[in-house]
């Protein structure tokens, strides 16, 4: 099989990782790399020893398949010149910037035929590859995506930048249609939210709540789920997942068993063998991978071989339609009530006073 002809396009932050990963691959060759700044381009493509570019166009008629990892505001535009080429890309999530130009990639992509895939790096997370092949039904999730302020994506929001994974997430385990959105949001610096939360209610009665800061002290990847069949805790950045099982015992006692009639013998030999006889204990630890390899390789591996991608665009597109949904929600919150006063995540109402001030302080200031 003929080695496939990629290029990177925006190789900034993620995308010089993209670069890297691409260059080393055996069934690859790296055609060449284009970001806007020319030293960074350069750099680059010295790195992984293929010829830099400051525009993409040239790149048209040189490749395959193409990696976009511009910033979000140009996916759009950048990709839809290749998919109406019939040329495959993998773009970085989110899919577009608003809900409107992801349908217009989704469209340009099934016209042309071409493969569409979408940066959804937690999908190829090992502790969420084998949570799949479980037998999960989720009924409630619990998700908090926390990061530092990094200065970068910041011609979105956090509901774009980091929520964005766990409902794609959330679309995947539950694969149930939306019958209600909640939200709300504040913004710390400039016109985007960076700080969210939201209450999704499926029509199979599961029900999540999604909170994400990209203004936290520590950065956190965390996950729970509570389902007829056990209790799941994820930490992807760890990779480590905790597993809690009913036994046939426990079942059986659930629908006899009242604890108020008991004892304060039969009580504390209930605790001793609760993790035992009634509540099955796993946990997994799984080895660290590149995820963004794994991502990468089945990317090409598509391409060459005309297999669905495991993030196809339409998963893409589907994450960006909540997204706007909950968009919508958070834009619109009353945070008094009432649509007289303070709305959304910029709008906000005046402080009371100064957080860390005593109440004394605070006293003697206003007498």
């Amino acid at each position: 099989m003929n080695r496939l002809r990629m290029a990177v396009i925006g190789v900034g932050h993620l995308g010089k990782e993209h670069a890297r990963i691409l260059a080393g691959l055996p069934e690859v060759e790296l055609v060449g790399v284009a970001d806007m700044n020319a030293e960074q381009a350069r750099t680059v493509a010295q790195r992984c020893g293929t010829q830099p570019f400051t525009e993409y166009w040239p790149l048209l008629n040189l490749v395959d398949a193409v990696s976009i990892a511009v910033p979000t505001q140009y996916h759009r535009d950048v990709a839809l010149e290749f998919l109406r080429r019939g040329i495959p890309c993998m773009v970085e999530k989110p899919l577009a910037s608003t809900l409107e130009q992801a349908e217009e990639l989704v469209t340009a992509a099934r016209t042309s035929g071409a493969l569409l895939q979408v940066g959804h790096i937690e999908r190829f997370n090992p502790v969420m590859l084998d949570l799949e092949q479980r037998p999960l039904r989720p009924k409630f999730i619990e998700g908090q995506r926390l990061g530092s302020f990094t200065g970068r994506s910041l011609d979105i929001g956090v509901v774009l930048d980091l929520m964005i994974h766990d409902i794609d997430l959330v679309l995947a385990l539950v694969r149930s249609e939306v019958r209600s959105v909640e939200a709300v949001g504040m913004s710390m610096f400039g016109t985007h939210e960076d700080l969210a939360s939201a209450r999704l209610t499926f029509a199979n009665g599961c029900v999540a709540n999604l909170t994400a800061s990209r203004v936290s002290l520590k950065p956190a990847r965390r996950m729970r789920l509570f389902a007829p069949e056990g209790y799941v805790s994820i930490d992807f950045q760890q990779r480590h997942a905790t597993f809690i099982q009913p036994t046939e015992a426990a079942r059986a006692l659930r629908s006899c068993l009242d604890l108020r009639k008991l004892d304060a013998g039969q009580m504390a030999m209930l605790k001793e063998r609760l993790f035992s006889q009634y509540l099955q204990v796993r946990e997994l630890d799984l080895n660290a991978v590149d995820q963004l390899t794994l991502e990468l390789r089945d990317f090409a591996r598509c391409v060459q071989t005309g297999a669905r991608p495991k993030v196809t665009g339409e998963d893409g597109l589907n994450a960006i339609a909540l997204a706007a949904q909950i968009l919508k929600k958070l834009q619109t919150h009353p945070w008094e009530g009432t649509v007289a006063g303070p709305m959304g995540p910029v709008d906000i109402p005046a402080p009371l006073g100064l957080l860390f001030e005593p109440a004394a302080a605070r006293e003697e200031r206003a007498a």
